[in-house]
């Protein structure tokens, strides 16, 4: 058989979730608020300065009651891999305390003990979209120095509960989001509209020397830790052949570069300081981040891959449509329900281009395609989804994924996202929905709760079984 057609025989196949959009029980067993328990429209809408009844996310997929039936559905389809997240707050509830909140370090150990069950390998994202609420109203979240040592502190005791558990661990969620949505992603409480870019820029300098100090205290823990930074990845197209385009599309893609770029390399590259410089930020790095930054670089990367777009300084902007990350509208290209682009090439020129530029491990940790979902009753009977538009997205997805690998590309697994309905973290709606399994959930809130197998669960499970090969080209 062909390079081309095979994926290496250990590659992690499987699916991810995030604890605030499928755990629920936003307030059982001494967990404390998130920023997502006041964000009940996701980041189309306000924060509310308490959780309200119509924040779905609240109960989520009640994932925390039923989590033996959800890994049990994920093992009948063969993974090998399940991504989820650790809610900071089920572990510390303020963030700031010096003692854990033991009740919420045993859920995850029963979590893991169904993993374990089954042999699915857990890859875990130490902080993703939950930065305590009290950090976030007494500290300002990431923009405050102290917000690293209370990261530490949280990392550490991850690590010494769940280290001979868990090898595979991603310190923050999509990291460079934070340029785009600094309340969600970086706990920083000052209206986005009012927040100074001297601010944000060390808030990120923050979270940067915090995602380094925590590789430290894995590798100190357990050596044998894998740790990887995590990046919303995204590729910029140029508008049109002018130069001008082509150098406002590197200009949109090195927003993105610069924090791979400290992560693999430990340093700022120097557009990025030229950028500073030209912004006239001066940021507070001391000579012990300079040593963190340089002593304690990742062991893979790892990204979400959605959509690319296209940048121009000559032509008149259309604004992509849905798109966290800016950019303007392909022409070429459908989009989703949502107005994402449709792009599986971009993919293998993700993978091509962040391996040529950091020669790391490479993990794609999310991708998918949010659609609305008509729940049918099947041939059998029994009620399930006929998603043949989200097997051919993730089948045309994963085909350029082989591709990239034939190039050389050295790829460790792929996590599908939302492999379970749960809650949108854009929008906080149950109608964009990303997975193999139907969640009887509706944006109301009304339903059942119910698990149903879609026609793309099926069909998952073969493309596992067979390591790739039942892919069609």
């Amino acid at each position: 058989m062909s390079t081309s057609t095979t994926f290496p025989a250990d590659f992690l196949w499987g699916g991810a979730l995030a604890a605030n959009q499928y755990e629920g029980a936003y307030d059982a067993d001494g967990k404390g608020l998130s920023v997502q328990d006041v964000m009940p429209r996701g980041i189309v809408g306000p924060r509310t300065q308490a959780p309200t009844a119509d924040n779905l996310k609240l109960v989520g997929i009640d994932f925390y009651h039923r989590y033996q039936e959800d890994i049990a559905l994920l093992a009948q389809m063969g993974f090998k891999v399940f991504r989820f997240s650790i809610a900071w707050s089920r572990i510390f509830p303020k963030g700031d305390e010096t003692e854990p909140n033991e009740a919420g370090l045993a859920f995850y150990d029963r979590v893991l003990d169904e993993l374990e069950k089954y042999g699915i390998e857990p890859l875990v994202t130490i902080s993703h979209y939950e930065t305590p609420l009290h950090l976030t109203e007494a500290y300002n979240g990431w923009a405050d120095r102290r917000t690293i040592g209370f990261f530490e502190r949280y990392a550490r005791t991850l690590f010494e509960r769940y280290g001979k558990r868990v090898k595979y661990w991603l310190t923050f969620n999509e990291i460079n989001s934070v340029l785009h949505e600094p309340f969600m992603s970086g706990g920083i409480n000052t209206p986005k509209e009012e927040l100074r870019e001297q601010d944000l820029y060390q808030a990120i300098h923050h979270e940067l020397v915090a995602s380094a100090s925590v590789t430290r205290i894995a590798h100190e823990i357990n050596p044998e830790l894998q740790v990887g930074c995590m990046i919303l990845a995204i590729p910029f197209y140029p508008l049109t052949p002018d130069p001008r385009d082509v150098w406002a599309a590197k200009q949109a893609e090195r927003d993105n570069y610069a924090f791979g770029d400290v992560h693999v390399r430990g340093t700022y590259p120097g557009y990025f300081l030229r950028k500073l410089r030209d912004k006239g930020i001066e940021l507070d790095i001391t000579e012990a981040d300079r040593r963190t930054l340089a002593e304690h670089t990742v062991d893979f990367v790892s990204f979400s891959y959605y959509m690319s777009s296209c940048e121009t300084a000559t032509q008149e902007r259309e604004a992509g449509g849905g798109n966290l990350m800016g950019g303007v509208v392909n022409p070429t290209l459908e989009v989703s329900q949502w107005g994402w682009a449709i792009d599986p090439r971009g993919l293998r020129t993700i993978l091509n281009d962040y391996w040529d530029r950091w020669g790391k491990p490479l993990f794609i940790v999310e991708n998918g395609l949010g659609a609305r979902d008509e729940l049918v009753t099947g041939s059998d009977g029994t009620p399930t989804v006929e998603d043949d538009y989200r097997i051919d997205y993730m089948n045309d997805h994963l085909v350029q994924v082989r591709e990239a690998i034939a190039d050389g590309v050295q790829v460790m697994g792929y996590t599908s996202w939302g492999c379970i309905d749960c809650v949108s973290a854009s929008t906080a709606q149950m109608s964009k929905r990303y997975g193999f399994v139907y969640v009887d959930r509706n944006d109301d809130g009304t339903g059942t709760l119910a698990r149903y197998r879609k026609r793309s669960f099926a069909w998952y499970r073969d493309v596992i079984a067979s390591n790739g090969a039942s892919l069609k080209a």
